[in-house]
Parts: C-alpha cells; sequence; structure tokens
C-alpha cells in the first residue's frame, strides 16, 4: 500500500501537505519528503480552477432564480421607453413603507407606470428581493371588459460595465380590469443588488427601466432623488396674544424653502374631534396649483412647539406624500391643551407660542434635462 498524503488548499494554493500513513517498509524522512515534491502541482491547480468555476457558477444561478421560465440577458442598450433614476436608494428604503410608484408614462398609446419594492414584494414572497411590476395606470374610457395584450422586458442598469440585465419571460401578457400589473417579485436578490461589484448600486444611486413591446422610442424618463435638510428649510412663526385668538384656525406668513412655498397652520383650540382637547398643527404647500397634474411629493418633516426658557421642545416627525388632494399634513393631537397651558412646560411665555416646521427631507423629480417635473 502506498502513501497517504493529506494537504489543504486555499485560495492561494497549497498551504500545508502531511504524509499520514506510511507503511514500514524502510521509508524514512527522505523518502516523505520526495513523496511531497513529486506531487503533481498542475492537479493542485487545476482543482483550485474547478473550484473557482463552480463558485461562479452558483452566484450565476442565485441570479438567475426568479422562476423556471424567466430569461436573463445582458446588453448595451438602454430601455427604449422608459427609464427611472434614483438617487438616494438606501433612504427610499427606508421611507416608503412598501413600494414607490413612477410618474406615467405613454407607450404604445396606454399609460403605464413602474411599481418597485425595494425591500421586496413580500405578500409574493419577494422577500430579500427587488421587486418590479408593470402596471397598466389609466383606463377612464375603456369598455367594459377590456384587455391589453403586451409583451415587455424589465431593466437594471450595471454602472460598472455600462451595460444593462435584462428580465423577462417573452410570454403575451394580458392586462385587464382584474389583473392590471404585471412584473417579478424576485428580479433580483437584494444582496446581489447591493454588492457594489455588481454595479447595480454605485453611490446610493440606480437606474431601472421597462421596454414595452413593439413601440418606438419615446425618450421620456424621470430622475428621483433625496434632498436632505433644504436650505430654508427650518422657519419660526411666534403666534403672539395666543390666549386672545377667538378663530378656529390661523395660517402662518409664507415660508421658501426647497423651491416650494410652505405655510404652517395652527388650530389653537383643537381640529375636529380633539376640538377643545388637543392644539392641532400642520404643515401645508402654498404654490400647488403651479404643479403639474398628478403631481406627488415626499416630505419628512417636523413640527414643534418651543420651550422658550430650558429647550425641553415638544416635536413630532412625519413622513408623508404631498399631493392634490392631499397638499397638508398633520397632527389633529399634537398636544394637548393641558399641556400648553402648563407653565412649567413654558410653551406660553407672556402670552406668545413659537411654532417651528422643519423640512429634514425632500424628493425631487425632474426629466433627463432637468426640467422638474412637480412645477409647471
Amino acid at each position: 500500500m502506498g502513501p497517504t498524503i493529506n494537504f489543504k488548499v486555499t485560495k492561494h494554493g497549497v498551504q500545508t501537505a502531511v504524509c499520514t500513513s506510511i507503511p514500514n517498509e524502510g521509508l524514512n524522512m527522505d523518502t516523505e519528503v520526495k513523496i511531497f515534491s513529486t506531487m503533481n502541482t498542475t492537479k493542485i491547480k487545476s482543482s483550485l480552477e474547478v473550484m473557482k468555476k463552480k463558485l461562479k457558477e452558483e452566484e450565476k444561478e442565485a441570479m438567475e432564480k426568479v422562476t423556471v421560465d424567466t430569461v436573463r440577458e445582458e446588453r448595451h442598450v438602454a430601455p427604449a421607453h422608459y427609464s427611472m433614476k434614483i438617487d438616494s436608494f438606501s433612504l427610499l428604503s427606508e421611507m416608503v413603507d412598501n413600494s414607490y410608484e413612477s410618474r406615467e408614462f405613454e407607450a404604445s398609446g396606454y399609460k403605464w407606470k413602474l411599481v418597485l419594492y425595494p425591500n421586496g414584494d413580500k405578500s409574493r414572497n419577494g422577500d430579500g428581493y427587488i421587486s418590479l411590476y408593470l402596471v397598466m395606470a389609466d383606463t377612464t374610457g375603456f369598455s367594459p371588459g377590456w384587455e391589453i395584450n403586451a409583451i415587455f422586458k424589465l431593466f437594471v442598469h450595471d454602472q460598472l460595465q455600462d451595460k444593462y440585465l435584462t428580465i423577462g419571460d417573452g410570454r403575451l401578457k394580458r392586462f385587464s380590469a382584474i389583473k392590471n400589473k404585471w412584473g417579478f417579485p424576485q428580479m433580483l436578490s437584494l444582496s446581489i443588488f447591493n454588492n457594489a461589484s455588481n454595479g447595480y448600486l454605485i453611490g446610493d444611486s440606480c437606474v431601472f427601466g421597462v421596454e414595452v413591446f413593439v413601440i418606438k422610442n419615446e425618450g421620456k424618463g424621470e430622475h428621483f432623488s433625496m434632498i436632505k435638510d433644504p436650505s430654508g428649510g427650518t422657519f419660526t412663526w411666534e403666534v403672539q396674544k395666543f390666549s386672545e385668538l377667538t378663530k378656529e384656525f390661523y395660517y402662518s406668513q409664507v415660508y421658501l424653502a426647497g423651491q416650494h412655498q410652505w405655510k404652517l397652520k395652527l388650530f389653537p383650540n383643537g381640529h375636529i374631534e380633539q376640538r377643545g382637547k388637543h392644539l392641532s398643527l400642520y404643515l401645508g404647500l402654498d404654490d400647488c396649483t403651479k404643479f403639474h397634474a398628478g403631481w406627488k411629493l415626499f416630505v419628512e418633516f417636523t413640527l414643534r412647539i418651543r420651550d422658550q426658557v430650558r429647550s425641553h421642545h415638544h416635536e413630532k416627525t412625519i413622513r408623508k406624500w404631498f399631493s392634490a388632494s392631499e397638499d397638508d399634513w398633520g397632527l389633529t393631537s399634537f398636544i394637548s391643551l393641558t399641556e400648553i397651558k402648563n407653565q412649567s412646560n413654558n410653551f406660553v411665555v407672556n402670552d406668545s407660542l413659537i411654532v417651528e416646521g422643519v423640512l429634514n427631507r425632500l424628493s425631487v423629480l425632474k426629466d433627463f434635462d432637468g426640467a422638474s417635473l412637480i412645477r409647471k
């Protein structure tokens, strides 16, 4: 029986080699060294290459594990019909409770939206993945029982290689009143997407896209980003003669911040069911009549009543989407009237109440030429 040699191989080569079983037919240390020295290093290198290849195949298999019918390809040509660039993906993932919808875009004579789940569509086993869908947006005027058939591909931009990963299954999808959303709940695993070496998320920026076949290039798109602490984002309103306020509500002056006009709205004796119990406070957009139809604006803001002596302020932070139908947000039960009237809280000093609004984060939506898609 020949000698048994155990050796440990790392990605850098042979680290250790030990002769563990040598028959007692006169073999000495010189024999052991000779056995080791005659090992076929070519076979070791070959084993390493096999291991590396296997790892690459496993990674590729993980990327392709969406559905058995999903086809994944790479190409250098950008999406023909719509692209959605997100500059602050981590903030969007943190702030959005479920999904983010793109603006409406037109392709093949119909209006569509992209719906992105940055943390995965958990209702469809998308946990741990990027989920992306194409949705028919405007079906006004369609006849009962309408159906629209389309073939589409979704895209993710590899910014390092400047090429696009396309995801589709080549099948005709039937959009209808019953089912107007199609896509991929397991489009791309978050572990792969978040790994900068793959090129999909670089500097917290990423690009998704879609093609709906067969359509000429519309060249439309949007660029969504979030800004922190916009210029002029803190505004202070001193409400004098607070005890003499008799109207249901009062407006502050208009403040300019983040290229928009804002104002605070105060209900000194409470609003709706909180009347007589709580002070109600809101932040509102003052110039939304100058916005494009269908506009929306994500805002994280803080409302505050100042403690004028010890800086033990009373404040609440709110995250909301502002729109034409909801152009102000706040709290009906912002602070109890009992707390306001308690002199030890120092909220009312010399019959003066100081109210503040602070814009912490604000969404920005532009086209690819840099023009605002919110303001006219």
